[in-house]
């Protein structure tokens, strides 16, 4: 752990997904005793990681970092877990990325010795309390897109003590996307007023393609980030390294062939990818996504996220319900994918073409073929669509190894 026990908690009745109604348990205690993942210590619905899946996951983003000479940055904001930050920066994570204060609050908390705040942060006091953690050896950036954002930075320090200036990176944007400078002459002139400001530090450019839909439009979009990187060397104002930052979960190969190699003479170039949805992947939204079905190195990802949850009534031919609905899974980049269903016997069956047709708050609609058995009291295992909207429905979620045993416990901060 980043902090030794910092991240340790007791399971009671408060932790959704755990059945203890007797009287707390820390979870490292609950780790050890060894529960089956089906022994009665969890009830229904429950979401759990599976712990192969995470740790293939964490690797083989990282081995795609180091064959292109990335830093990694992983966005931290998909899963608020510290021990998984943990895990990613004993990988070789060159820094976490988070989106809001609160959650660089966290990071800090938890000892992450480097911090992206992919974001502008525009309130007086965070941004006061974060020069001074630099002025301690913290190291952090934020994210500027506008002249006002530069000033607000600036105004913000201005009778702060201490000497460490808030490195910032200038955003690029496109049309009709979030944040960002809307073109390179823009970019331009928030650059030189960061270069110019008491109290900012100007470390170079960023950029977000994850909402853009095909491959050549991000192509498009990277290579006017590089365009505007040249020219802001061109006009002096970078330093002897410059950080060029971009990188979602579905577009990373177009990434590493934008902006991959050594396309800025005179300095040090380091590119830094921010992909987060990586780590546990998903069964919907990157499953169709992943670059790497793309890329020829023959890797991938594997959905670590598996909701299990109890049918309740098959109130007609075709139709289950199940006991899981939009307080447990997440729902805004598509329905939870049935994989397997388990019997009470144990015994284990694919899902056979079962579909999720809705949800309600606590009701999932199941339909099921006309071959297909299901009853009350049979367990679903559900893959999810888009695991950030998964992790912020659950503050505790137990870990399973292969055998199905839980074997540790994370807990998220949203």
């Amino acid at each position: 752990m980043l902090h030794d026990r910092l991240d340790e908690h007791v399971l009671d009745w408060r932790a959704k997904g755990f059945w203890q109604p007797g009287p707390p348990v820390s979870d490292t205690d609950f780790a050890a005793a060894g529960h089956h993942l089906f022994g009665g210590a969890v009830t229904w619905p429950v979401l759990v990681a599976r712990e192969s899946a995470l740790a293939h996951n964490i690797a083989t983003m990282a081995a795609f970092c180091s064959r292109h000479g990335f830093s990694f940055a992983p966005h931290g904001k998909t899963t608020m877990v510290p021990s998984l930050f943990d895990a990613q920066l004993a990988a070789g994570a060159w820094a976490i990325t988070v989106a809001t204060a609160n959650q660089l609050l966290v990071a800090r908390a938890f000892g992450v010795p480097r911090v992206l705040v992919a974001n502008q942060m525009l309130d007086p006091v965070p941004l006061r309390w974060l020069a001074g953690e630099l002025d301690q050896g913290f190291e952090a950036l934020i994210f500027v897109d506008s002249v006002a954002g530069v000033e607000a930075i600036s105004e913000a320090l201005k009778d702060q003590p201490g000497h460490s200036s808030i490195p910032v990176l200038v955003e690029l944007g496109h049309p009709a996307g979030r944040t960002g400078c809307r073109s390179v002459e823009q970019l331009v002139e928030v650059a030189e007023a960061a270069a110019a400001a008491p109290r900012v530090r100007l470390d170079g450019v960023t950029a977000y393609e994850g909402g853009l839909s095909t491959a050549d439009a991000v192509a498009t979009y990277l290579d006017r980030a590089r365009t505007a990187v040249l020219e802001l060397a061109s006009r002096g104002l970078l330093g002897t390294e410059v950080i060029v930052s971009a990188g979602g979960s579905a577009w990373f190969d177009v990434v590493a062939d934008r902006l991959g190699g050594d396309w800025l003479p005179g300095r040090q170039l380091r590119v830094v990818l921010r992909s987060g949805a990586y780590v546990t992947h998903d069964h919907g939204f990157y499953a169709d996504r992943t670059p790497f079905d793309r890329l020829p190195e023959g890797d991938c990802l594997e959905g670590a996220l598996e909701l299990w949850a109890q049918v309740t009534s098959t109130p007609e031919p075709g139709l289950a319900i199940v006991g899981m609905g939009k307080r447990d899974a997440p729902y805004d980049e598509g329905l939870p994918v049935p994989l397997r269903i388990r019997r009470a016997s144990g015994a284990l069956d694919p899902a056979g073409g079962m579909r999720v047709t809705r949800l309600n708050d606590h009701h999932t609609f199941l339909d099921v073929p006309s071959d297909v058995e299901l009853g009350p009291g049979d367990l679903v295992c559900f893959g999810i669509s888009h695991p950030c909207t998964a992790f912020d429905k659950w503050r505790s979620i137990p870990v399973v190894g292969d055998s199905q045993t839980i074997v540790d416990v994370l807990h998220t901060y949203f």
